[in-house]
């Protein structure tokens, strides 16, 4: 159980029993963290969203009761606790909505851009993270000067928001995902911000030019609010970038520009031009076993589009997927908190077709990580998705009873050891 919030704990250090002194079992504790990993997740993407003036008071009134449903000795209904966790997934796509729509309505509609990758001569500044509003800042205080500042990880998106891309001081993207960045951050030779979470704690080699932003912090590092002046100072001492470009990528198909062209994708669906959609994407992670969702998209049918959004994207994005009607076959559709692009245009096309997005040529292969993916995931579970693949392994705080509940509802599955046979297995070949 691991339960050591209240003073009558199993021998006074914690629970080891299931059920606990209180009467929880390890199924309701399970749900309790799903719970609160959900909530953490949320809390992040509404954070996002207030900074750029969108808020809804329901989700802060469900945010409450739901940390409350997970207090000592009030709720010990696996019923009640799966119900709150769907809740939580449904308030997070209004969170999700809230943050795209204030990222439209301060950076401009997104469009599809080819984005340098790599460095170019001069002084430099490297951005990571998800909030684009401390980026824009960043930018509007190195305007004027030859500081040129570039994107990492999933900062990547930023370059299809027309405001952003059209600074003169944004220079392009460097590096890949987060759990490159110990080597990525230590081969930049200026400083770092790192705007939220994804951050790793710094070695040596670049502790002292890493600078974080409000709630993000390291031990003794410099933490910033608005004023962007010691990055400046520090990316002038800081010796220059090199002119190293590394190739080109194309990204910005947020869900507008896909829903700009959902008739044209409608009739060549209606006409068997295209055999099926594919999502894959979510967290990214250091474990081999994460090569499965690189292998099987690189296996998807050359007829068929792959549409990807989070980090995640960082294991399938190098390869070439050729073209097909005339759009690339691997479409960027952003940030994890993007996954609300993807749900609304499988939502519009399930409309179009008259059907249920369960009915739609669309398979779901998810890598997941961290809280964010939790509540992405409860998202899709709320809209009453099914089928998902999930990888590359269980969440460690899924009991295996409650996992059964969760697959015997949703069809839940897991990655397996051979990507090429599960994905045969959804294309009937």
């Amino acid at each position: 159980m691991f339960c050591n919030q209240c003073e009558q704990t199993f021998r006074q250090s914690a629970c080891v029993n299931s059920p606990g002194v209180c009467g929880k079992d390890a199924d309701v504790q399970s749900l309790q963290e799903t719970l609160l990993y959900g909530l953490k997740g949320m809390a992040a993407y509404a954070h996002h969203a207030r900074r750029l003036g969108k808020y809804d008071e329901g989700v802060s009134a469900f945010i409450e009761e739901a940390l409350f449903a997970t207090m000592t000795n009030v709720n010990f209904d696996l019923e009640s606790l799966l119900e709150l966790c769907l809740k939580c997934g449904e308030m997070n796509l209004r969170v999700m909505e809230l943050l795209d729509e204030g990222h439209v309505e301060t950076f401009g509609k997104p469009s599809p851009t080819q984005v340098k990758e790599g460095t170019q001569a001069g002084p430099g500044i490297l951005v990571t993270g998800h909030d684009l509003l401390d980026l824009w800042n960043l930018l509007r205080q190195v305007e004027g000067t030859d500081i040129q500042v570039y994107t990492h990880g999933e900062m990547l998106p930023a370059h299809m928001y027309p405001k952003l891309r059209e600074h003169p001081n944004l220079a392009g993207h460097y590096g890949g995902a987060w759990q490159e960045q110990k080597k990525e951050f230590a081969t930049f030779p200026g400083p770092v911000v790192a705007t939220t979470n994804c951050v790793l704690i710094p070695p040596e080699s670049y502790k002292g030019r890493l600078f974080t932003m409000r709630a993000t912090a390291v031990p003794g590092g410099p933490r910033l609010d608005e004023d962007f002046s010691a990055v400046i100072e520090e990316a002038r001492r800081c010796e220059p970038c090199e002119e190293r470009i590394t190739g080109e990528s194309t990204i910005g198909f947020h869900r507008s520009v896909l829903l700009d062209h959902a008739q044209t994708i409608v009739d060549a669906v209606k006409a068997g031009q295209i055999s099926r959609f594919f999502v894959i994407g979510g967290c990214d992670g250091a474990e081999k076993g994460r090569n499965y969702f690189s292998d099987y998209a690189q296996s998807t049918p050359k007829d068929s589009f792959i549409l990807t959004l989070g980090c995640g994207k960082f294991r399938i994005r190098d390869h070439d997927y050729g073209e097909h009607l005339g759009f690339p076959r691997l479409m960027d559709m952003g940030q994890c908190n993007d996954a609300y692009g993807a749900i609304s245009v499988a939502v519009a096309l399930a409309k179009a077709f008259d059907c249920g997005v369960n009915d739609l040529p669309l398979t779901l292969v998810i890598s997941w990580f961290e809280q964010k993916a939790v509540a992405v995931f409860l998202t899709l579970l709320s809209l009453g998705v099914k089928g998902i693949t999930l990888g590359p392994n269980p969440p460690a705080f899924v009991t295996p009873n409650v996992f059964a509940i969760l697959q015997e509802r949703y069809d839940l599955k897991l990655t397996g050891d051979n990507p090429q046979a599960d994905l045969r297995c959804v294309v009937g070949a």
